[in-house]
Parts: structure tokens; sequence; C-alpha cells
């Protein structure tokens, strides 16, 4: 598992995605159960060109994840640092957020 800074107990304000959880777990559970099935697929010396398209859904299914906690983040993390912005006049944590969503951008597109 990659930790990252907000993994600190400082960082204990709910997440974006809270209100989700349960969906998003669901979806992730999902998606080990066909990753486990490309698996099995390998395993059984499945056709490659099934193979392909069982990783070609993960894929696609993985990437709908990110787009949801990127949009979570976006609406929740990065709008609540702008309004406590508009309240302090302190910029630096909108500017954090903003770069830690255009990081995200950057390694869902590599």
């Amino acid at each position: 598992m990659i930790t990252t800074a907000h993994d600190h107990p400082e960082n204990s304000a709910p997440h974006g995605y809270t209100a989700d959880k349960e969906a998003y777990l669901k979806r992730l559970r999902r998606i080990e159960g066909q990753v486990r099935g490309i698996a099995r697929m390998v395993d059984e010396d499945k056709y490659c060109i099934d193979i392909l398209t069982q990783v070609a859904a993960v894929n696609k299914a993985l990437h709908a994840v990110s787009m949801g906690l990127l949009e979570e983040h976006i609406a929740h993390c990065v709008v609540g640092a702008a309004q406590e912005s508009s309240a302090s006049g302190d910029t630096e944590a909108v500017q954090t957020k903003v770069q830690e969503a255009t990081a995200a951008i950057g390694r869902l597109l590599r």
C-alpha cells in the first residue's frame, strides 16, 4: 500500500468520498473478483484475446473509480480549501489541493 502525507492523524477530517465509501468498496471488490478471474483464465490457458478483453474491462472499471475519486477530491477537498481560503485569506491550502489533483491526473494519464 502506498502511504502519503495524508495518512497522518492531523488529516482526520472526512474525505470527499466518505458518503460513497460503501459504493466504492463494492466496486473495488467486484474489480478484485475480475482480477482473480483473469488469473484463473491464465492458469487455465484460456484464449489470449479473451484474457485481454477482461484486462481491458478491469482497466476501464479502475479508471471509473479513479475518476470518481478525483471528482470527489475536487468537489470536496479543493472547494473546501477555497472556502477556507476565502475566510482566512491564506491561499496556500488551495494551491496544495490543486497541485494534488494535478499530480493525480498526471499519474492517471501515464
